[in-house]
């Protein structure tokens, strides 16, 4: 491999993480999106849990966690492509409250986001009361947050907005309607802005299926 290897899926919010980090890193790579159904055997060969992001460096290492690939990408490689971008990208990332935030995200909203979602795979499980307690765990306190500073980095974002907004995409897509009417207007301005960047719009070029293309590079970030 001449560059590192990023093995996708498009509409993954933890795959979305991903290329936006190494676009915004200005990091060459190859990808590959992966069909779900039938999983490359080269990616189940480096990483049998068979999700996506998985990213093979070039070195033979191999990072099957989004937030690994976040820091690959800003704290190490960044810093050589972009170093004054990729630094603010990442250290505003690595505050307390940011870091809770993430936690938060990948843990709480996440739990609540699937059992919304997907209530077919949880036969149990109310939808509508797992929908409630996302508001009130997640999304109101993150309006609380973002009435504050546009962004999770301040003025300009950071590594945390985008490794939240992917999952609050998803959720605002389960019922646009409904999502229209809770009392969060700095979540939907901000929701509005990554929806729009050209950033996420880059990222989500589609890609042949079970091909490794290079992905192209994003002169805007």
């Amino acid at each position: 491999m001449t560059k590192p290897l990023l093995y996708t899926y498009r509409r993954c919010p933890y795959a979305m993480r991903a290329r936006m980090a190494l676009l915004i890193a200005g990091i060459p790579f190859a990808a590959m999106e992966v069909s779900l159904r039938e999983k490359p055997p080269d990616m189940l060969a480096i990483s049998p849990k068979g999700t996506v992001p998985v990213l093979h460096l070039t070195s033979g290492e191999v990072l099957a966690q989004s937030w690994d690939i976040m820091r690959w990408a800003l704290a190490q490689q960044g810093l050589e492509q972009k170093p004054e971008q990729a630094k603010h990208w990442w250290e505003k990332a690595q505050t307390t409250e940011n870091l809770a935030w993430l936690a938060k995200n990948d843990g709480v909203f996440k739990h609540h986001l699937d059992r919304y979602k997907y209530p077919q795979r949880y036969a149990n499980e109310d939808p509508i009361s797992h929908r409630d307690q996302a508001c009130a765990e997640f999304l109101l306190p993150l309006e609380s947050c973002l009435q504050r500073s546009m962004f999770l980095g301040g003025d300009s974002p950071c590594a945390t907005d985008i490794a939240l907004f992917p999952f609050v995409r998803q959720f605002a897509a389960v019922a646009p309607d409904w999502f229209e009417q809770v009392h969060t207007p700095a979540v939907r301005a901000w929701l509005a802005f990554w929806l729009a960047s050209p950033l996420f719009q880059h990222c989500m070029l589609k890609l042949p299926s079970q091909t490794v293309c290079d992905f192209p590079m994003f002169s805007g970030a």
